[in-house]
């Protein structure tokens, strides 16, 4: 029996540890997140108000003239267009807790140090693009078709901003990858 579990602990030890790992990493960064998050609690935290505000500027850039304010007692921000409110940004919005969950998995596959160095800000980088692509998209559809909102910001667009970073990681292991020896 003891064998058993030895064998099966060999066999399987680098998915057991990439999984404690990556849930290591994933659960102290969230109570991070968390913590920080509070502490602005009941106004907006700042990397949210970030992200409207150059979602407000992407969209000036492509010609539609808004404005981006905070909500004077809810954690949120807000993007108006021609006097109405059209879509708000929480928390939730802003891209950390996809970027937690990215980085949690490069971690898990071990010390590549030097390519996590210049990997993850890449990483970072390219999901802050596409999450600002999808909210300015959340608000085309509220201002174009609001009847899918809640469709698009509840599926299409997060399958969207997940997929990105599966591609992210798809690329990770590509680099990461060690050569196979006959």
């Amino acid at each position: 029996m003891k064998t058993e579990v030895l064998r099966l602990w060999r066999q399987f030890r680098p998915t057991i540890v990439f999984i404690g790992v990556f849930l290591a990493i994933y659960l102290v960064l969230n109570i991070f997140y968390g913590i920080y998050i509070t502490h602005f609690y009941p106004k907006v935290d700042r990397v949210t108000e970030w992200v409207t505000h150059q979602t407000s500027h992407t969209l000036r850039f492509l010609g539609w003239e808004n404005t981006a304010q905070n909500h004077p007692t809810k954690p949120t921000t807000f993007i108006s267009y021609e006097g109405t409110g059209i879509i708000s940004i929480y928390e939730g919005c802003n891209g950390l807790n996809v970027v937690i969950v990215f980085f949690a998995f490069l971690a898990g596959f071990g010390p590549y140090v030097k390519k996590l160095i210049w990997f993850v800000p890449l990483g970072v980088t390219l999901i802050h693009i596409g999450n600002l692509v999808r909210i300015v998209l959340l608000f085309w559809v509220s201002l174009r078709m609001p009847d899918y909102l809640y469709f698009t910001h509840k599926y299409l667009f997060t399958a969207f901003l997940y997929g990105w970073v599966m591609l992210l990681w798809v690329a990770w292991l590509y680099l990461t990858k060690k050569p196979v020896h006959a």
